[in-house]
């Protein structure tokens, strides 16, 4: 099962995931925090978004809204961001 390993804010609503098998990629959730519903609306403060932590390998904020890791990598994917995580 593929979990997030590191998250990293870049700004805005976006975040750089790396996952447990090494690919990584960028994601910009600006359109999901545009949707209805009181778990997103905290997240549309920029500094409120920045708030996201790991949760056995979910992607997490205070509130309790998450993002399945499986999910984020098909999303990443599909913009043909995902790649390799290269070490620094």
């Amino acid at each position: 099962m593929i979990k997030i390993s590191r998250i990293q804010h870049l700004g805005g609503h976006r975040l750089r995931a790396t996952f447990s098998d090494g690919m990584a990629g960028e994601y910009d959730f600006s359109g999901i925090v545009e949707e209805a519903g009181p778990m997103v609306e905290p997240l549309r403060d920029p500094a409120y978004f920045a708030r996201a932590f790991l949760e056995y390998g979910a992607l997490t904020w205070p509130n309790g809204y998450d993002v399945a890791p499986a999910w984020l990598r098909m999303e990443i994917e599909k913009t043909g961001g995902l790649s390799r995580e290269v070490a620094a």
